[in-house]
């Protein structure tokens, strides 16, 4: 194992983790303001579900990725790809959260 394979991968997530809390505080405050959205095109059981799966779904990536690294780092193999990989699926699941709110509130 390499330093930059450590360096990698722990800024994967470090990434990965930041982008977790910057998700859970969009989608607090996205679902704070759901009362200006207009009634006949906005569904809130919707949006509280497209969000909350969001958040879960990430959450559950993360969490997966992280202890998967940390155990290939620990046992000395490579775990850069499963690091970024982790950072990209959790990128791509608050993009499909997006969509899934944003078709939610009829924007």
């Amino acid at each position: 194992m390499k330093g930059w394979d450590v360096a990698v991968s722990v800024t994967a997530l470090v990434f990965t983790v930041m982008l977790g809390g910057v998700a859970l505080l969009v989608g607090v405050f996205s679902l704070a303001f759901l009362d200006h959205c207009p009634p006949e095109t906005c569904s809130a059981d919707g949006a509280v579900t497209a969000v909350g799966a969001t958040l879960g779904a990430a959450g559950l990536v993360g969490v997966a990725g992280l202890v998967t690294t940390l155990v290939r780092l620990a046992r000395g193999r490579s775990a850069w790809p499963f690091a970024v990989g982790t950072l990209v699926v959790c990128m791509l699941t608050c993009m499909a959260g997006v969509v899934g709110y944003a078709a939610a509130v009829g924007a």
